[in-house]
This record gives structure tokens, C-alpha cells and sequence, in this order.
């Protein structure tokens, strides 16, 4: 396949698993909260909400403690204030002071509260302890009665302390409390929820984000002590809603918001101020679902997956700029315009990381692109062998000695010798010329020069004939590289046109490689290569999977050792057929056996041209099935000169008999004739029906119903069961749909059952089960006859077999019936199983697939 490296590109798939995968990683990380707190807290910050000017404070503060003592205060104090605050004409007043335990002056302040009539009292939920549930701390009875509205005034406080919400609505058992602002503005007093929840179970409901007016002190507050000690003034609380709570230092509520952080905390008196200005306005900020958020990051995600790929690397930029834009100014506009929190932070995220990422994989696919062209062509193709005469001496050895099992040998780098076999240093002659050998009788020597280091090898052949034949094969291996080594001149041209030549050289290359790698793997026979020393240097996918050897260690492994180490023989052994192809330069073909396959190997010496390289191509051709034919056809000549011949003789040798006189014919003599010609025929039926079996395909399925198919298959059976008095019972479940043949199905059923009953006695019975066990249809049929032995249950689906017994006791079958059964069934890519012990009777069953209700 062409590869251009000019259009080289990154894929949307891979662009977009690799952004999914990170994204994914970051969820395991706090980033993407921080990042929608952050851009949450800039936005607040940036747009401060209006101030409802309808709100004021009145603040227990450093000024007030000092004027009016130590807390607590007598509750007569706040009465005198309610009363002020009465006539200053406020419209609603709002206590964030707990007053959970009844003191002497709570009657006091209830009338205070009663003359108002518009007075919000705050509950607090005390947190449960290992002795103590969560419980609600409501005020004393008197001041309970007299209020308004009872609120909650608990903030919720985010994962870094910091206050951005409440929940408007918490619930303990059946009462459901709201929050001190919307108590204030609506005025509801405690409802009953639509659900019983268990008493210590605190469920809160409807959070929102508030959108602050600022920083602490941004709403209007005055001291307690001075609108205690001075004058009503209608002009500063006439009609608004007065909110009174400590902000004293050491005493208040100390919540950290996005406008202060921790240096200039803000009361709780004054977030629940800030809380009921923006819910009077309507501002209050709800979270969007989580879908929308999810949503926006795909529809990001989908964009830059699809543009980014297409776009030039300097548009990269652009178009991740222009996606966080987007995706900002959503969630502004969503944020001011709809009062709907978003959680943009996968969004925001995306096309920040989208650009190293799209960037990089653009270079990572660059660089690899290049590697993969510069290394196809400094890789010379799979059948150039490589040259002996650059192999250690070890491995040359180790080859030579595998090859051709010389009856002794020695291997010496300089004095120390480093494999002996009969051998000596003293034996070997004065070697003066590197890596060409010197004979003297059955030995060989050679030396040879490596990395600085000289070795000497050498080798005892056989005496024989073939000694000679071996030794002017070794004389023509060049074990020393002559060849001189040419200096590279320097790169003076441009890289890009450098990249061209090599891009055009390695596809003309990698097409010729490419056909010849095609062609070797998918020939129908297995193909090894190998060099001149019987090594294995390529080998197609035929000799891994028939072999069971991976393909990495087949490469370098001597053919000699493969073969003998899955076909060892010892008449002719391998190394004797491999070394003589080698050396007499003539092609052998031999019988070999490979986990219990018949093959036949073809060994072939071969020379590349140009070169002096050679070696072996070895063709194994599978031959099982051939072998599996003729074991076939021999069986069937069997079969056919005795089986089908008998009864025919008989045949003729009766109708001679009734020729010579034809007077005499009896009714005895006649049925002996039918029952010969009921048998050629059942005979020549079990043939036909076994080859129809055999060449059934799928093509040939419908769907047919087990049940019926084994009804039918009964009544077929049924007439030959009553002669022997067997009742035939059929049980099982309908609408067990099959994809088949239904003709060779009932054929197969009518087999076993006609087995059952001509192997049971008399009065017996058989009971035939149809069921159903999870995706499979089965059928069960068991007889009460005298069961299989033992060692026949191997065999028993064997063509042509018959059991012994059943021979001599004189039922003659054909051997064919229950190889059908078998055919059929794994036909139907199905099993059948046998279950028997003499005098136990037999049980087979069958299991084929039900039919797709989709299909």
C-alpha cells in the first residue's frame, strides 16, 4: 500500500481516544473542581450582584460587647430592641442568634415579638456523635409560639472552605425546615414532606449558589448598642427586612467567600443578608444537570477532534483558542443572563490540552513516518540470509555441527580452547590463509579472525563417501569477508529531497517485499528458508500454527533439530537427508508426521542469483485428508466386497436354485429372497444417506420444531416397536425451534431410535426426552436393552463398526447408522454424547442450537 507522507495526518479516532483518555485521567484528580470554583469565583467577583436596598444589619459587634457587656445578653435586650425596631417601622426582623434554652425574661421577648408580629427565628442542627443522632435545636416553646417562621442557618462550605451556597430546604423527619432568607421572604412555616424519612436523617434539597454584593460590609449595618440606646430612626429601617446576628471578632460565624478568601472573612449574619437580597431579585443560582455539562464537553470534544486533524499546524492554535472563547462565553451568558451554574471545566480543559496534544502526535507521527521509511531502507528484505562469514564462531559451529554431525570437532580462540570432541590442538596443521579450510583425512580445519581475536575450528567428518562431497561444500563458505569497506561521502542535499528519494526507493522495496511475503503466506503449503548451514531464516504462517513453534523462535533454529525434535527417526536420520541436499545439491522429498498430521516435506537447494549465498526451500504439503481419503477408500472396497457382495451372492446362488426347479417353490424360499433384497437395499440406502450427510450445508436449513421432528420420527420406528411389544414415550417441551434439515434430523432420530428397539427385549420401553438446557434444544432417548461395553464406546460412531457382540448374537447392522447420526449432528453444529454400562441399558443424547428469535 502506498504511504505519502506528503498528506500524512493525524486520524479524529486517535485525536480523540487519546483527549478522552486524559480527560478520563484528570477525573481522578480535584483539577476540574477547581477550575469551575475558580471560574465561578471570577465571575462573581468581576459582576458583583445589586444590593436590595430593602436590607439592613444590626450587628453585634466590638462596640455593642463593650457598651453592653459579656454574652450572653438577657433576652430583655433583644425584646427592648424588637421594640425599637417596631417603631422604626422595619417590615420583617431576622434573628441569626440561637435561643435554644428558656430563660426567666423568654416571656418578655415573646410579647416583644407578638407586638411586631413579623419576627424569623433561626434552628440549628446539632451534629451527631458516637452517643447522639443529629437532632434539631429549635427555640424555647414561648419564643417558638410567638415567631413568625423558624429557618435553618447552616452554609454549605465547599472542599476548600469556602462559602458559595445553601440548601434552601432541609428536612429532619417529617419537617421541613427553609433557609432563614427565604423564610424571611416567604414566610413558611414548617411543612410535612411527601415522604416519611427517618427521624436522624438530615435531607437537604434545592442548593443554590449565591451571587454575593460584594466583600464584608457591603450591606448597610449599625450597631446594636446604638439603635438600642438612641431614638427610632423610620428613616434607616421603615419597611425592610433588618437582619440581626454578631459579627464581633472571636464570636460571629467566620465564612470565607470568593471575594475575601480567609483574610477578610464575612459573618453569617451577613451571607444570609447577601442570600435574601439576591433571592428577593431572583438571582440565586441554580447548577445545571449534569447531562448539559457532559453534553458541552462531547460537542467540544467532537469539534476539535474533527477540525484539528484537518487544519494546518498554524490554524491548531486558532481553532483551540476560539473553541475556550466559546466555551466561556457559554458559560457566562449562562451564568448572568440565566442564573444557571455550569460546569464548563472538562470544556474549558479540552482545547487547553487539545493543542500539545494535536501538536504532538502530528510530530510523533512525523518522526515514526520518517523512522519507519529510513528503517525500511537500511533493512535488507526477510530472504537475504546473512553472510557466515559475519557469525561469531561459537554460532558457526554450533551451525556446522547440527548440519552436518561430524563425528568430532573443536573450537580455540588462540591457546584456550572452548569445545572439544575428539579432537586435539596438536592435530591441526599451520593455517596461513583466514577462513579458507585445510583437509588432511577426515579432518578440517580452518581459522578465522574476529573483533581481534583469533579462532580455529575444526572438524572430524565420517569416513565415508559423502566425506569428500562435505569438504568441497565447506571449501566453497566464505567464513572471511574480503570485500573492503567503502567510505560514505558526506550528506549535501537538502533533507526534504533526501526524504523523497528514500520515501520512492522504500516503496518500490516494500512492494517487492510485500509480494513476496504475500505470496509466501498464502501459498497452500508451508514454506521454511533456509541458509547455507540448514538454519531457518524465514518460515510462512503454515509451519507455525501446523508445528505449534512461534514464529520468533523458528527464526535461527536448524532445520535438523526442528524436524527431529516433532518426527525423530532413526533409519534415515534429518541431518543426513538436510546436510546431503546441502552438499550433493539434489532435492529430497520425505514422509513426516507432526502431531499426529500426515505431511510430506519436499527439500530443495537453492542459489541467490548474483550471489553466492544458498541453501533450502523447503515445500510441507498437509497430505491428512488425502491419507484420510484413501483409509476411506479402502474401508468402503471393505465394505463393498463384503457387506454389499454377500447378500447378492446369496441372492444369485438362491435364484439358481430356484431355476434348476421351478416347480418346488416354497414360501420360505421366497421371503429368504425379499429379506436379502431388503437388506442390499437398507445397505445401499445407509450409503447414500451417509454421503447426503456429508454433503449438507447451511444452505439447506430452515427452521423446524425438535418436537415434530421426533413425533414423526416415532411413527416411522413405531410399527417395528410393537412386534416387540417396547412402548415408545415421548415427553418433552414444544416450540423448540431449530435452523436445519429436518429430513436428515428424523432421519438421524429414526436411526436411534430403530437402534433402541433392536437392542431392547421384549416388553421393555424407551423413553424419548425432549428439553430445553439454557441456548441448546436436547433429546435424550434411552432404551432398557444390554448397554455398550466398555471399550466399545470409543469406536461406537466409527464408520463401518459394529459392535462384537451385537455380531455374534446375530444382529447384523451396516456400521453406518450412528456415523450418519454423528454427521448429522456436528452438521448442525451440534454434540452427541453416549451413556452406557452392560446391562444397564443406554442413554444417547443430542444437543443441538436453537434458532436466533433475531435471525
Amino acid at each position: 500500500m502506498r504511504r505519502d507522507w506528503l498528506s500524512l495526518k493525524t486520524s479524529p479516532w486517535s485525536l480523540g481516544l487519546l483527549l478522552t483518555g486524559i480527560l478520563l485521567l484528570i477525573q481522578t484528580t480535584t483539577l476540574p473542581w477547581r477550575v469551575d470554583s475558580w471560574l465561578y469565583d471570577k465571575a462573581i467577583t468581576a459582576w458583583p450582584a445589586p444590593v436590595d436596598h430593602n436590607v439592613a444589619l444590626v450587628t453585634i459587634d466590638e462596640h455593642s460587647l463593650d457598651v453592653l457587656g459579656h454574652w450572653p445578653w438577657d433576652r430583655s435586650l433583644h425584646a427592648r430592641l424588637i421594640d425599637r425596631l417596631t417603631e422604626a417601622g422595619a417590615q420583617t426582623i431576622v434573628f441569626d442568634i440561637l435561643f435554644p434554652e428558656p430563660t426567666l425574661s423568654d416571656q418578655t421577648l415573646a410579647d416583644a415579638m407578638a407586638r411586631h408580629g413579623r419576627v424569623v427565628l433561626p434552628i440549628h442542627y446539632s451534629p451527631a456523635t458516637n452517643q447522639l443522632l443529629i437532632s434539631e435545636q429549635l427555640p424555647s416553646a414561648p419564643l417558638e409560639a410567638a415567631a413568625l417562621a423558624l429557618g435553618h442557618a447552616h452554609v454549605e462550605l465547599d472542599e476548600d472552605g469556602v462559602a458559595r451556597g445553601l440548601y434552601l430546604y432541609n428536612s429532619l423527619g417529617h419537617h421541613r425546615w427553609p433557609a432563614l432568607a427565604v423564610a424571611a421572604q416567604e414566610q413558611p412555616g414548617p411543612s410535612i414532606t411527601q415522604q416519611d424519612a427517618p427521624a436522624y436523617t438530615n435531607v437537604r434539597s434545592e442548593f443554590r449558589l449565591v451571587p454575593l454584593a460584594g466583600g464584608a460590609d457591603t450591606l448597610a449595618a449599625y450597631a446594636y448598642a446604638d439603635v438600642l440606646h438612641q431614638p427610632a430612626a423610620p428613616e434607616l429601617f421603615a419597611g425592610k427586612t433588618v437582619f440581626i446576628g454578631a459579627t464581633a471578632a472571636g464570636f460571629r460565624d467566620v465564612l470565607s467567600t470568593p471575594f475575601s478568601g480567609l483574610s477578610r472573612p464575612m459573618s453569617g449574619v451577613e451571607f444570609h443578608a447577601n442570600v435574601y437580597s439576591a433571592s428577593r431579585q431572583s438571582l440565586l443560582i441554580s447548577r445545571a444537570p449534569q447531562w448539559l455539562s457532559l453534553t458541552l464537553a462531547l460537542g467540544i470534544l467532537l469539534i476539535l477532534a474533527n477540525t484539528l486533524p484537518r487544519l494546518k499546524p498554524a490554524a491548531t492554535f486558532g481553532a483551540c483558542a476560539g473553541s475556550f472563547i466559546l466555551v466561556l462565553c457559554t458559560y457566562f451568558i449562562a451564568l448572568r443572563s440565566f442564573h444557571v451554574h455550569l460546569s464548563a471545566a472538562n470544556a474549558v480543559l479540552l482545547p487547553m490540552i487539545a493543542f500539545p496534544v494535536a501538536s504532538g502526535l502530528r510530530l510523533a507521527m512525523t518522526n515514526r513516518f520518517l523512522n519507519r521509511q529510513l528503517d525500511d531502507m537500511a533493512r535488507t528484505p526477510q530472504l537475504s540470509l546473512p553472510e557466515p562469514s559475519r557469525r561469531h564462531p561459537m554460532q558457526l559451529m554450533e551451525h556446522l555441527c547440527s548440519l552436518l554431525q561430524p563425528q568430532g570437532w573443536l573450537l580455540a580462540e588462540g591457546p584456550d580452547l572452548l569445545l572439544v570432541k575428539g579432537m586435539a590442538l596438536s592435530d591441526a596443521p599451520e593455517l596461513s590463509n583466514p577462513g579458507h579450510w585445510v583437509h588432511q583425512g577426515s579432518q578440517s580445519w580452518v581459522s578465522l579472525a574476529r573483533g581481534g581475536s583469533n579462532y580455529l575450528l575444526g572438524l572430524t567428518l565420517p569416513d565415508d563417501l559423502s566425506r569428500e562431497v562435505i569438504q568441497l561444500y565447506l571449501q566453497k563458505l566464505k567464513l572471511e569477508d574480503t570485500r573492503q569497506q567503502k567510505t560514505k561521502p558526506g550528506i549535501q542535499e537538502n533533507i526534504s529531497k533526501r526524504i523523497e528519494r528514500v520515501r520512492t526507493a522504500t516503496e518500490r522495496l516494500g512492494q517487492m517485499q510485500a509480494f513476496i511475503r504475500h505470496s509466501f503466506e498464502h501459498m497452500p503449503d508451508g514454506i521454511i528458508v533456509t541458509d547455507e548451514l540448514g538454519v531457518i531464516r524465514f518460515a510462512n504462517r503454515h509451519i507455525e500454527a501446523w508445528f505449534k513453534e512461534p514464529m520468533p523462535s523458528l527464526s535461527g533454529l536448524p532445520l535438523t533439530r526442528l524436524l527431529e525434535g516433532h518426527d525423530p527417526r532413526e533409519s534415515v536420520p534429518w541431518h543426513e537427508t538436510v546436510s546431503e541436499t546441502l552438499t550433493l545439491r539434489q532435492s529430497r522429498t520425505v514422509d513426516l508426521k507432526i502431531h499426529n498430521k500426515d505431511f510430506l516435506i519436499h527439500l530443495a537447494p537453492f542459489a541467490l542469483p548474483d550471489s553466492e549465498q544458498s541453501g533450502i526451500i523447503a515445500n510441507i504439503s498437509d497430505i491428512s485428508e488425502l491419507r484420510e481419503q484413501q483409509r476411506q477408500h479402502r474401508e468402503a472396497i471393505d465394505f463393498i466386497s463384503h457387506d454389499v457382495r454377500s447378500p447378492l451372492v446369496s441372492q444369485l446362488a438362491l435364484i439358481e436354485q430356484l431355476k434348476r426347479d421351478p416347480s418346488h417353490i416354497d414360501e420360505s424360499q421366497l421371503e429368504q429372497l425379499g429379506r436379502l433384497a431388503r437388506r442390499s437395499y437398507h445397505l445401499a440406502e445407509e450409503f447414500v444417506q451417509l454421503a447426503r450427510a456429508e454433503q449438507l450445508t447451511e444452505t439447506r436449513f430452515y427452521e423446524c420444531e425438535l418436537l415434530a421432528i421426533v413425533e414423526n420420527a416415532r411413527d416411522s420406528v413405531c410399527e417395528q416397536a410393537q412386534e416387540k411389544q417396547i412402548s415408545l414415550l415421548v415427553s418433552g417441551t414444544e416450540d423448540l425451534w431449530l435452523k436445519g434439515n429436518a429430513e436428515l434430523l428424523e432421519r438421524a432420530v429414526i436411526n436411534l431410535m430403530t437402534n433402541a428397539v433392536q437392542y431392547s427385549p421384549e416388553g421393555s420401553a424407551i423413553n424419548v426426552q425432549v428439553y430445553r438446557a439454557g441456548h441448546l434444544a436436547c433429546l435424550a432417548i434411552a432404551d432398557e436393552g444390554s448397554g455398550i461395553d466398555t471399550d466399545e464406546l470409543p469406536m461406537l460412531f466409527d464408520r463401518y463398526h459394529r459392535q462384537k457382540r451385537s455380531e455374534l448374537a446375530g444382529s447384523q447392522g451396516t456400521g453406518l447408522g450412528l456415523s450418519f447420526v454423528k454427521t448429522v449432528v456436528e452438521k448442525h453444529r451440534g454434540a452427541i454424547t453416549v451413556d452406557s454400562k452392560p446391562g444397564d441399558g443406554t442413554t444417547f443424547t443430542l444437543k443441538l442450537p436453537i434458532a436466533d428469535p433475531m435471525g
